[in-house]
């Protein structure tokens, strides 16, 4: 796995590697400096490079980027201190300009001469190098000050940060290396990303006399006569086998089964009281599946306070891992998402920006900014693993944190979420730890998402594609 630092974090650690091992400040900018040129010359043979500069320690990293491409690799180098507010060098032709004109401690709108200076990179058409965040880009937030460089390369000093994945920040990066400059990084309390060997431990070796007994039983609870979702539902159960379940069971009201039943022979079937189109209350057939390892409750069931008393009977009653997604989830804001705090099994909540927005009772706009303390404040209060789902997805149990890094825009389709909540519930399955399973299912859907699409592209691939690409990632893990 991979560290993710906040901006407050990074500090620490610049103030500690300076302050309590005696590196000085001009030695790290040296080796700052000289990591950015060494990726740059990686990518880029020679040509005409500008060097933009600003204040602090982030021009001083200019000034020896400049200097090691000029003197060492020969290239041929302009450098303009932004702050003088002469811009005519700007209006050259460049094939590289380098950006170190604000850190990652930017907390102020980019205004005045920044800004034109700014807007004048973003319209060159050079090959822009950011060097640790993109100037003007928050280094908490991923969201721009006003106005941000919009980076091909981003050379992040020591560790990533969290503007580079959330909100914007994927899009004004580009691509993102880290260089090890030799600061000392300490503590648990960052956020942290997967990387494929993380995977390797919900897929191991298996012996030769097993049964499908022995690869864990999944369930599946959703539906409606108004939303019969069978497609949906399919997403999920199916996705679950996808995971090496053995069973992969579906729960839906009696009023879906003859549109559902003969559709998918690998699933088994479980049908539960309906008052003709919505699932009701029985505690005697909810009993029936309380043997399942994992159980995803919520699509297309609708909201209603007989699906509120679904979800506090499994809560109260089921020992296993319960995942809630979708209408699970409206249906907690609806009637009350205190209930969780009853839980007897461990908890996954799913949900996207607008659906977590209503589980806190704040508006979007309210929460855009502050997602990352808002998520882990509440999973923390609730006791649940909370995925909060966007292009870079946030995951955290109040005392782990991690973000998903892996996807494409060919997520942003229907069924998308439907196929993690599968993927995560046959993980869950597996016996795993629900965060690591609900870290790791997000992880998995990503790479799969990846593989759809480098073969049918964002624009063509469906949520189906991503499930169809799922044996290639475990193919390669396994």
């Amino acid at each position: 796995m991979e560290r993710i630092l906040s901006v407050e974090q990074m500090k620490k650690a610049d103030e500690f590697t300076i302050n309590t091992l005696g590196i000085s400040s001009s030695d790290l900018v040296v080796r700052a400096g000289t990591a950015v040129a060494d990726e740059i010359v990686k990518r880029l043979k020679g040509g005409r490079v500008l060097v933009c500069i600003g204040k602090g320690n982030n021009g001083e990293d200019g000034k020896v980027i400049a200097e090691t491409l000029s003197k060492i690799h020969g290239f041929t180098v302009a450098t303009l201190n932004i702050s003088n507010g002469i811009f005519k060098l700007l209006d050259k032709e460049y094939d590289i300009i380098v950006d170190c004109i604000f850190g990652t401690g930017l907390d102020r709108t980019v205004e005045g001469k920044y800004k034109l200076a700014i807007d004048k990179i973003n319209q060159s058409g050079a090959y822009v190098v950011a060097c640790d965040i993109p100037s003007g880009l928050n280094g908490n937030t991923g969201i721009p000050m006003g106005v941000s460089v919009k980076a091909n390369l981003t050379v992040a000093i020591q560790e990533y940060k969290l503007g580079h994945f959330l909100n914007d920040g994927p899009d004004y990066s580009g691509q993102v290396v880290v260089k090890d400059i030799g600061i000392s990084v300490w503590g648990e309390d960052y956020f942290k990303r997967y990387t494929d060997q993380d995977l390797e431990k919900f897929f191991p070796k298996r012996n030769h006399n097993v049964n499908k007994g022995s690869f864990g039983k999944s369930c599946v609870i959703g539906g409606s006569k108004s939303y019969p979702g069978s497609a949906i539902l399919s997403l999920n159960a199916l996705t679950a086998l996808k995971m090496g379940n053995g069973y992969s069971n579906l729960a839906i009201p009696d009023s879906i089964f003859d549109a559902v039943s003969l559709r998918f022979p690998e699933l088994t079937i479980t049908t539960l009281k309906s008052d003709g189109d919505k699932l009701i209350f029985d505690q005697d057939k909810l009993k029936t599946i309380l043997n399942y390892n994992s159980i995803c409750f919520g699509m297309g069931v609708g909201v209603s306070e007989d699906n509120y008393k679904i979800i506090k009977f499994l809560l109260e009653n089921y020992s296993g891992k319960l995942l809630i997604d979708a209408d699970g989830l409206n249906t907690l804001s609806a009637f009350g998402v205190e209930v969780l705090k009853s839980a007897k099994c461990d908890v996954v909540l799913t949900p996207h920006i607008k659906e977590f927005s209503r589980l806190i009772g704040k508006n979007v706009d309210e929460i855009i900014d502050k997602t990352v303390p808002l998520a882990i404040e509440f999973a923390k209060e609730y006791g649940v693993s909370l995925v909060l789902k966007s292009s870079t997805t946030i995951i955290t149990d109040g005392k782990e944190f991690y973000l998903n890094t892996t996807g494409c825009t060919g997520l942003a389709k229907a069924g998308s979420g439907d196929v993690l909540s599968g993927v995560i519930c046959g993980l869950l399955a597996g016996k795993q730890d629900a965060f690591d399973c609900a870290v790791g299912g997000c992880y998995l859907l990503g790479l799969a998402s990846e593989i759809a699409s480098k073969e049918l592209t964002d624009v063509c691939m469906t949520a189906s594609d991503v499930i169809n690409a799922l044996p290639k990632v475990i193919k390669k893990i396994i």
